[in-house]
């Protein structure tokens, strides 16, 4: 018990501050405006610049790893809209949300700290090649099914368009790439700026996951519907194991690599789901519902599997090749 909570005190407890203090000072949400700012453009690009820019290139050319992982997450989205579209009685725009509740882990606010702290530093790659891939995944497929269902209105070309756009303009994805670029020349940033970098970067994980449970407080919860419950089971435990078979299918990974990929799937909803259902005005009340109770239960869910991978109980091959 000691050893489970050593490791989910560093995350779940910076969560559970932040979720306190959502609900006991109930600051209005836009408060978090420059906080969210700092998080998203100043403090997790320079992470995922830091560790990748500092891996040989030869590690980041990994094609075979960026499909398997980024399959296993279309799989889960794939088998989540088509419960959407039977619980929703085939309303496509809700079911492509209540896929993207299923399916997207929060692999930016949660994803880099929990892994860099439970596998070590060699876990900055794959972690940063999930989020870049599932992110690019779900920033083509929803504005393409929003288009396909009529609700979105924009012509096909602009639709791409704007797709193209959001993926080039991502900031993970943009620092990413960066690091990927300075990997290949072997270049590092001048020393005073390599260290603004590192002090950055150890600012990252602590803010996003205060952050995070601010935000979970601050969202509308009146009851949980039924679907719901039926989307966070598939998240938090459907996901992890279809990356694990898929991963084992295919075999050859890194151990670490693998445990990676299982804990980035392993994850709760992440806050884009609220956003698209926002934005599409389809699932509001529901993706804000998974998102909290996929925070809440992953406390337990995500602590368990970060036990079993720390202490070598979970083969990083299920066929034991």
């Amino acid at each position: 018990m000691s050893d489970i909570l050593q490791l989910a005190a560093p995350f779940f407890g910076l969560i559970i501050l932040g979720f306190l203090s959502g609900r006991l000072y109930r600051l209005p949400e836009k408060e978090l405006g420059w906080l969210n700012f700092f998080i998203i453009y100043m403090a997790l690009p320079p992470l995922f610049f830091e560790f990748v820019s500092r891996t040989p290139f030869e590690q980041l050319v990994n094609p075979r790893f960026v499909l398997t992982t980024t399959l296993s997450t279309f799989c889960c989205f794939a088998l989540c809209i088509a419960l959407g579209l039977w619980m929703r009685k085939g309303n496509l725009p809700e079911a492509a949300i209540a896929g993207v509740s299923g399916a997207y882990a929060n692999v930016g606010y949660l994803g880099p700290g929990l892994t860099l702290a439970a596998l070590g530093s060699h876990a900055a790659v794959p972690t940063a090649l999930i989020f870049t891939f599932d992110s690019t995944l779900f920033f083509a497929a929803v504005p393409f099914l929003m288009e396909w269902s009529g609700v979105e209105k924009a012509s096909p070309a602009r639709t791409a368009l704007l797709i193209a756009r959001r993926v080039a303009s991502h900031p993970f994805i943009i620092a990413t790439a960066l690091g990927v670029l300075a990997a290949w020349l072997q270049v590092r940033p001048p020393k005073a700026i390599d260290r603004m970098i590192e002090v950055l970067s150890n600012a990252a994980a602590p803010c996003a996951l205060f952050a995070l449970g601010v935000t979970v407080a601050l969202r509308p919860f009146k009851r949980v519907p039924w679907d719901v419950g039926v989307l966070v089971f598939v998240k938090l435990l459907i996901h992890p194991l279809i990356a694990w078979v898929l991963l084992s299918l295919v075999g050859g990974f890194d151990p670490v690599w693998v445990y990676t990929a299982i804990l980035m799937a392993s994850l709760p909803t992440a806050l884009n789901a609220f956003v698209m259902a926002k934005q599409y005005n389809a699932y509001v009340q529901q993706s804000s519902s998974a998102i909290l109770v996929s925070t809440i239960a992953s406390i337990v869910t995500v602590t368990t599997l970060m036990y079993l991978v720390q202490h070598q109980l979970l083969a990083p091959d299920l066929f034991h090749r």
